[in-house]
């Protein structure tokens, strides 16, 4: 796994301007993200994620987990989510507030309810869990 950033100046300064334009994996992978098609979201914000040099792959391997941990949630492995939502973070946590047009701050503020509700229900409740709390990413106006 990828050492994360510890800050460098130059790399500060490029996410705290995180431009909004995304490739077009990207932007599949978000798209099909918001559909609730996590799995196949993975395949293209791992395109993306490798393709792209700049720390902003950060927000593509933060997104691609968290639908990781949904998926996990969906096919009921508590530990598994538990374990991906943290991974999610880690990257997340470098964002600022926007990153590529995304709401980072709203998906981290999504993770900590969905994370919230799986611990609530345990390893034998997840088939309980409410999908409504895969909320989709809200993107900026273009």
């Amino acid at each position: 796994m990828e050492k994360l950033i510890k800050g460098n100046g130059e790399e500060q300064a490029y996410l705290q301007r995180c431009p909004d334009v995304l490739p077009e994996e990207a932007q599949i992978g978000i798209r099909l993200f918001n559909e609730g098609r996590f799995y196949e979201a993975h395949e293209h914000l791992e395109l993306a994620w490798r393709a792209e040099a700049s720390p902003r792959r950060y927000l593509y391997i933060g997104i691609l987990q968290a639908g990781v941990a949904y998926y996990h949630i969906q096919q009921n492995n508590y530990r598994g989510a538990l374990k991906v939502i943290a991974r999610s973070r880690r990257w997340l946590n470098q964002l600022p507030e926007w990153c590529g047009g995304v709401h980072v701050a709203k998906l981290r503020a999504d993770l900590d309810k969905v994370e919230a509700e799986v611990r609530k229900l345990g390893p034998q409740g997840l088939k309980f869990f409410d999908p409504h709390l895969f909320c989709p990413l809200e993107l900026r106006p273009s």
